[in-house]
């Protein structure tokens, strides 16, 4: 392996690193009761839509 393709391997070693650092950090925030009741509202929104379509 050349230098170069070692120098692109570990480059990318590393960003894989950090990005896996950042998104593991934002899964443990958690989620927003905000938008845990926003989700329920669209959910419910959504059963109640299907609920009125005819069936065929």
């Amino acid at each position: 392996m050349s230098a170069n393709n070692a120098n692109k391997k570990r480059s990318q070693e590393l960003i894989d690193e950090n990005l896996k650092m950042a998104f593991s950090e934002t899964l443990d925030e958690g989620i927003p009761d905000r938008f845990k009741d926003l989700l329920a509202k669209l959910k419910d929104t959504a059963s109640d839509k299907s609920s009125e379509e005819p069936k065929k």
